[in-house]
């Protein structure tokens, strides 16, 4: 080797090296988008588990929780961990199902669940394929929660499926098969962001709201649509994830610490969830909230608008498959409780 390729060759390596160095030495971060209220209880329980992945991860690791759906609707956080702008989403299954369809199964089947420990059973049970399933898709589920049952916030009282047919319901931008199953029923939907949720309410672009209480609550909604309609109509199920490729930038001992912290996390966001639906319908009711119950032959009516819903949900919102898994799971588990 010539003096001139030996001194090519020595910058070169040198070079690498720096570079190397440079990558070894660059601080991972972990920029997170949601929906969620600042200073919530859920805000509260990512930065906590956040400050456990720093610590492990050390080098200076960056941990950041965008809220309010300052990064966008579900959708559009989807599509920022996509292209790199964000490395987790904490979201509910409108966003999820952008990045795996099978989720839909867990939150968009009216009237099914009967009991929290309904869900938790059939989402035990679907768990670990649904999470092979978006680590195939480039993402790691790090936690699962809930945000409470959906609820029917009107501006004016209604009791029965017919009354809402003269009503304009908020219905999610990034779910035209719900759009278009509404309408066929005789419903009208108008698709809008969260953001728009309150403003459109206040001009009369929408006058119902499909929502937990505890986002009635929390976005002053229940001022504008002061009657709710009293049935558990879906939960809202969700999960934090992480890009894979963020999730490989971590020593083992962070993903350690993502993943148990993640587990706390979600425990403790489900937890509060199902003690907040009561506390939040509680706390609207002396703000003037009126809560309209259905009598059981309205309720019979509901349900069988449900069972009406069911062949019409089953491949378009929620994969068949997965579509009659759930109902499997759902049938042992009455079967095993008498019921």
């Amino acid at each position: 080797m010539t003096r001139l390729n030996r001194r090519h060759a020595a910058a070169l390596l040198l070079a690498l090296s720096t570079a190397a160095t440079s990558w070894a030495q660059a601080p991972v971060q972990l920029r997170i988008g949601s929906l969620v209220p600042k200073n919530s209880q859920y805000h509260q329980q990512l930065m906590e588990m956040g400050e456990g992945w720093r610590a492990a991860q050390g080098g200076n690791a960056r941990f950041v929780v965008f809220t309010d759906g300052s990064q966008g609707g579900e959708a559009e956080l989807a599509r920022r961990m996509r292209i790199g702008q964000l490395q987790g989403a904490l979201m509910s299954v409108v966003g999820l199902r952008e990045i795996e369809p099978t989720v839909a199964a867990l939150q968009n089947l009216p009237l099914l669940f009967r009991s929290w420990e309904e869900v938790d059973h059939v989402r035990e049970k679907m768990r670990p394929a649904m999470e092979q399933r978006f680590l195939e898709r480039g993402f790691v589920v790090v936690a699962w929660g809930d945000a409470g049952w959906v609820r029917f916030f009107s501006k004016e009282p209604a009791s029965r499926p017919d009354d809402f047919k003269r009503m304009k319901f908020f219905a999610w931008g990034s779910e035209p098969e719900q759009q278009a199953i509404m309408k066929n029923l005789g419903y009208t939907p108008v698709p809008l962001e969260t953001a728009d949720i309150l403003p459109a309410m206040q001009t009369g672009m929408i006058s119902v709201v499909p929502s937990t209480p505890y986002f009635a609550l929390a976005s002053q909604i229940y001022n504008t649509a002061s009657n709710m309609l009293d049935i558990n109509w879906a939960p809202i199920v969700g999960a934090l994830v992480v890009t894979k490729k963020a999730w490989d930038a971590m020593t083992p001992a962070a993903q350690q610490a993502l993943k148990s912290g993640g587990e706390k996390a979600g425990l403790a966001m489900r937890q509060q969830a199902r003690r907040e639906v009561d506390e939040a319908v509680e706390a609207m009711k002396k703000r003037g909230l009126k809560v309209n119950k259905p009598s059981p032959e309205q309720m019979r009516e509901w349900n069988e608008l449900a069972e009406r819903l069911y062949p019409r949900i089953r491949g378009s919102m929620v994969p068949a498959e997965t579509f009659d898994e759930v109902f499997l799971h759902l049938k042992a588990y009455r079967a095993g409780k008498g019921q």
